[in-house]
Parts: structure tokens; C-alpha cells; sequence
């Protein structure tokens, strides 16, 4: 019996470890992968600022600027693989519960469930662009063309102003997470040597204080198009980034927002290296 009871322990506890080994790589993949695609907007929305309007910083841009270079195709599936491995880790997280004390519970699950469908749909259309299927159209249009369909649907107008109500408390939330270092509780501190630390708080505040505010502008012009019953109104990611250059601040503000998403991307990197998984 005690040697029956050992053998299942033992392989339950291989299973345990395989199961982390996967999912560890699969999030350190798709982290790294976020990165690219964050940094790549970064860069695009910084070329806008300084009056390069030829390329859209959204996915779409950020992935046709991979296409271009050598090895682009390759570098373009690897960037696919590495968000369904994204997708897979949330999904894990669903099945078996997140790191922390509060990982399994049911609030953590739905997080992980959201965050899942989310990647699931990135992963489908960057490895569809990496598969040549046409492209992909840009975040404003995609944008405009939801909110077309749901202001017609019954209540529409009510449904697109509580989505927008959504982003914009999404944006607040992500915000004020990353003021507050509250990305700290994931981390793996004691392998950072102080200055390492120093340099992902830079990464992690600055980074995620303008992914923030991006979702929050974002939700809030969706709001604006449930308001005034007009698609046009709501901006994607482009047009969104674009926006911040028409305030009193002008190009400054998108300089300084698209700096904060190349940090994000830097931070990205720098959580697929430390994160607890």
C-alpha cells in the first residue's frame, strides 16, 4: 500500500511539474511576444509624433514592419506561436488557478477566462497576417465597424456606452496598478540586483501609467459614439494615439504616451524573464 501510495504521489507530482514547465514557457513565450508588438506601436507612434504618418501604430502596423525585414515571415509566425502560448498560460490559469494566495479564486478564473479570449483572438489574426491571408485592417476600422453593428442592435446605444464605460475603467485600473507597483507581488525581486529593480520600476510605472491612459482615451471616445449615435466617433488604437497629438499639449503628449508603450514593451521583456508563473 505505502509503495502504491508513493508511486501515485510521485507521478503526481511529475504531472505537476510538467504542467508548470509548460506553462512557464508558454508565458515567458507570450509575454516576450507582447513585448515586440508593444515596443513596435511604441516606435510607430513615435515616428507619427515627429510627422511620419505613412504607417498606422496599431498590430496591423507593427506587424507589416515586421514583414518587411529579413526573416520577416519567420519572425512573424514565431510572434503568433508565442501569443497562442500567451492564450494557453491564461487558460491554464482558468483550469488550475494563478500564482498568489487569492490565485483560485473565482474573480482571478474570470480575469484569467478574459485575458485567454483576448490573446486567443491576437494570436488568430497575427498568425492569419503571417499566413497571408490579406493583411489586417487597421484598429480604427475594426473599431468603427463594431460599433456600427452593436448601435444597431437593440439597446445598441446603451451596450456600446457601457463597453466604453468598461475601457475607460480598464484604463484607470491598469494605471493605477502600475503607479502603485502593484506588479511587484508577481515578480521574482530577490533576483534582481537593486539597479535591475530600479530599471524595471522605470519600465513598469512608466509603461504601464500610459497603457492606461490609452484604454481610458479609448474607452472614452466609444462612449462619445454611443452619446452621439455616430460609428465614426469611436477610434481605434491608431487613431487614438494620433489624438493625443491634437490636444493644447500637441505632438509632445504623443511623444511622450509612445514612449510609455516602448517602456511597456521593455517591461514585457523584463516580466518574461522575472515573473513567478
Amino acid at each position: 500500500m505505502n509503495t502504491s501510495a508513493t508511486v501515485r504521489t510521485g507521478r503526481m507530482g511529475a504531472r505537476r511539474m510538467a504542467r508548470g514547465s509548460a506553462a512557464e514557457s508558454a508565458a515567458r513565450a507570450g509575454l516576450t511576444a507582447r513585448g515586440v508588438i508593444y515596443l513596435l506601436v511604441g516606435v510607430l507612434a513615435l515616428q507619427i509624433a515627429f510627422g511620419d504618418s505613412e504607417h498606422q501604430a496599431d498590430r496591423g502596423g507593427a506587424l507589416a514592419e515586421i514583414a518587411e525585414k529579413p526573416l520577416g515571415a519567420v519572425l512573424l509566425w514565431a510572434l503568433g506561436i508565442g501569443l497562442v502560448g500567451m492564450a494557453l498560460w491564461r487558460l491554464s490559469e482558468v483550469v488550475f488557478g494563478s500564482v498568489g494566495p487569492d490565485g483560485r479564486k473565482a474573480r482571478k478564473r474570470l480575469m484569467a477566462a478574459v485575458r485567454c479570449v483576448f490573446y486567443s483572438f491576437v494570436a488568430y489574426s497575427v498568425l492569419s497576417f503571417a499566413a497571408g491571408s490579406g493583411g489586417s485592417s487597421s484598429s480604427d476600422k475594426q473599431s468603427k465597424d463594431v460599433t456600427a453593428r452593436v448601435l444597431e442592435a437593440p439597446a445598441g446605444q446603451w451596450l456600446v456606452g457601457a463597453a466604453g464605460v468598461g475601457i475607460v475603467v480598464a484604463g484607470v485600473w491598469i494605471a493605477g496598478r502600475a503607479v502603485l507597483r502593484k506588479y511587484h507581488d508577481k515578480l521574482k525581486l530577490g533576483e534582481m540586483s537593486p539597479r535591475t529593480r530600479r530599471l524595471v520600476d522605470v519600465t513598469g510605472v512608466g509603461g504601464g501609467a500610459a497603457r492606461g491612459v490609452v484604454f481610458a482615451a479609448a474607452g472614452g471616445f466609444a462612449v462619445r459614439a454611443a452619446i452621439e449615435y455616430e460609428p465614426d466617433k469611436a477610434k481605434g488604437l491608431d487613431d487614438t494615439l494620433r489624438s493625443f497629438a491634437e490636444t493644447p499639449l500637441g505632438p509632445w503628449l504623443l511623444v511622450c504616451v509612445a514612449a510609455g508603450l516602448v517602456l511597456f514593451g521593455l517591461f514585457s521583456f523584463a516580466m518574461a524573464r522575472w515573473r513567478r508563473v
